[in-house]
């Protein structure tokens, strides 16, 4: 039965536990123990039996054979077959080995059991540990097998283990990281997406470093062995504090347990266990799996329950999305809808607002000046709702023009202002602030064109041209925001982009709620805007260089992209952002964004990544170019904004 739930209705993978097997010719006997009577999800066991041996065969005079199956497809029905059990390839073949009847019985076997596994209908199968580095025979055989896969998923076995120090191995095989095993394996099966890891976990972790770039990688379950665990003070098995914290990663990250190995811990025969196994002792004792898996259990009950945000945001993670294009079409009225519901946005603006009133207006003299404050970009009003619920707290007197491009939401600002009450403080303009002629200056610049990455839904552009109706010592609101990057693991995204098999898709930047993503290093300012800008030669045209490392003790790492925020001054010490390290919480109205590469880059410690990045700026569109180009040079993604652009 599921570990527990999380939220109401919680469907995630991670809910499910299994334990892998031994053979068992019966298999309806095996799931009853293990499910019915166990208390497990799901079993990982052989579908053939270990002995078998194709070359050993003998056929019959018709050159045909029986395999040895585990029973027939008809022991168990389709839905249990697929619900209940997950295919263990088995653990003799070994497709690069020197021995050719070896390598050919291991590549028979192979194909075979994964044939059997597909007509059984199981969603997955544990492929095992390649027994070397050098694995391109076993690589080749399972790429050619997941060409002819739909539904299923292969497993393949990873142990999880780094060296401390990488100079211990120094011959190929004696590999001293175990994501080199995987990312060897990985790039010659071509990044497919039925892929994915079953991570071997040991009584010893390696550093935290490394194991977050698991957390970027497609891992479908972790197997736990029974001697990972330590036993508590009263005889049960339990995990150290980082087992526990690597588990809880990954229950956030919908993998699922496997127990595996034989019980070393005692319980009392008193114990409500339907599952035990005699130990031959007259010590009172039985020996059973149930204790782990009830130990998981605690663990996935103890989780946080999910906040209402993260509830809502589900249903968005690891989602691609295409960013606004804010000047070229008028938003529709759901979008306007899930903006306005972030009311901590809404605060921090009126923070702002009330602080610059403050600020210009003197107590002695709120009675007799009247701010001329405009808000462009003005939506369907809640910048202008914050911005006169900022005047009422600070007792300031306010004059406000509400600037709207889209026809549509201009008729709810008309609707709003009336009912409301508002005609004689607010004035309703239905123009786009880059031609509008305002009547008068204004005093205050208030604006919500940031994007996921600051700049990218052109707010230098928009703001540049209202500028020209700010009086010389007018404010803006924000007064400066600046873009951020950082390269992440995420096989998820990647292998999303690469399904669509065209360039277009690879240089496009995408908004995206990361989940599955491994963060490689902290992030690095990118570009800065500042507002007003009464400088000469303005320009909204950049390009940066950045060099990111690595920790030395992460290990070697795959860069499939980088993940793109912002940070915004609105005024003075008031912020609003999305950079991690100084987030403003609990805001939801921007996604990170995510710049893609074509072919991913494999950095190791010690060897900096160096980045490029480009705002450009034409007559009509301004896009992003950016490229690699240390360690391994990189195509410029996007060049001439030929894939991806906003337009003006």
């Amino acid at each position: 039965m599921p570990l527990g739930e999380r939220s109401p209705g919680d469907k995630g993978e991670s809910r499910y536990c299994g334990v892998e097997s031994e053979f068992d010719d019966d298999v309806p006997r095996l799931l009853s123990f293990n499910i019915s009577r166990g208390g497990f999800d799901f079993v990982v066991c052989p579908l053939i039996n270990p002995t078998y041996r194709p070359s050993l065969l003998e056929n019959d005079g018709n050159g045909s054979s029986v395999l040895p199956f585990a029973g027939s497809d008809l022991i168990l029905n389709p839905s249990q077959w697929s619900s209940h059990v997950v295919g263990k390839i088995s653990s003799w073949i070994d497709l690069d080995s020197e021995d050719e009847i070896l390598r050919l019985d291991s590549e028979t076997t192979l194909k075979q059991e994964i044939a059997w596994a597909s007509h059984l209908s199981l969603q997955a199968c544990l492929l095992p540990t390649p027994r070397r580095a050098s694995c391109a025979n076993y690589a080749r055989c399972i790429n050619q097998i997941l060409q002819g896969l739909t539904n299923m998923q292969l497993w393949l076995r990873i142990p999880l283990f780094k060296a401390e120090d990488d100079s211990m191995g120094t011959s190929t095989d004696d590999m001293t990281d175990s994501w080199e095993l995987w990312n060897s394996f990985r790039l010659l099966c071509e990044h497919r997406s039925q892929l994915s890891i079953a991570l071997d976990v040991s009584s010893t972790l390696p550093s935290a470093n490394s194991l977050v770039r698991w957390f970027g990688e497609p891992v479908r379950a972790a197997i736990l062995n029974t001697e990972c665990f330590l036993t508590n003070t009263r005889g049960y098995p339990c995990l150290s504090k980082r087992h526990q914290k690597l588990i809880t990663g990954f229950f956030n990250h919908s993998v699922q347990i496997v127990i595996s190995g034989k019980p070393l811990h005692k319980v009392l025969r008193g114990s409500a266990d339907p599952a035990v196994t005699d130990n031959g002792d007259n010590d009172g004792c039985v020996q059973t799996l149930r204790p782990y898996l009830e130990y998981v259990g605690y663990l996935y009950q103890r989780l946080d329950p999910l906040p209402e945000q993260e509830r809502f945001e589900l249903g968005y993670r690891d989602f691609l999305q295409s960013p606004l294009q804010p000047l070229m079409d008028n938003l529709e009225a759901q979008t306007y809808e899930t903006f306005e519901k972030d009311t901590v946005k809404y605060t921090q603006y009126q923070r702002a607002i009330s602080q610059a009133l403050i600020d210009r207006v003197p107590d002695e003299k709120a009675s007799v000046i009247t701010t001329v404050l405009m808000v462009v970009g003005a939506g369907r009003g809640p910048l202008v709702r914050a911005s006169l619920q900022a005047a009422e707290e600070t007792g300031r007197k306010l004059k406000v023009y509400a600037v709207e491009k889209n026809p549509n939401a201009v008729v709810t600002l008309h609707s709003l202002v009336k009912l409301e009450g508002w005609e004689n403080s607010v004035t309703i303009v239905s123009s786009d602030m880059r031609h509008w002629d305002a009547p008068q200056k204004a005093d205050i610049l208030v604006s919500e064109l940031l994007g996921s990455f600051g700049d990218n839904e052109l707010s230098p552009e928009c703001l540049d041209g209202a500028q020209r109706f700010l009086k010389q010592d007018g404010l803006s609101i924000p007064s400066s925001y600046t873009s951020f990057i950082q390269p992440v693991t995420t096989s998820k995204l990647y292998n999303d982009v690469k399904s669509h098999k065209d360039l277009v898709h690879f240089e496009t930047a995408y908004v995206v709620k990361l989940h599955s993503v491994a963060r490689l290093a902290p992030t690095q300012p990118v570009f800065t805007f500042t507002h007003p800008d009464h400088s000469p030669q303005r320009s909204n045209r950049r390009s940066k260089k950045l060099q990111f490392e690595i920790p030395s003790d992460m290990g070697s790492a795959l860069v499939h992209g980088f993940a793109g925020y912002f940070d915004a001054t609105l005024y003075k010490d008031v912020h609003l952002g999305i950079e991690p390290s100084i987030a403003t919480p609990n805001m939801f109205s921007w996604f990170p964004i995510f710049f893609p590469l074509r072919t991913p880059v494999c950095v190791c410690p010690g060897s900096p990544l160096e980045v490029h990045f480009w705002r450009c700026v034409g007559s009509t569109k301004v896009w992003y170019e950016w490229c690699v180009t240390s360690p391994s040079p990189s195509a410029v993604h996007n060049s001439n904004g030929r894939s991806y652009w906003v337009g003006l």
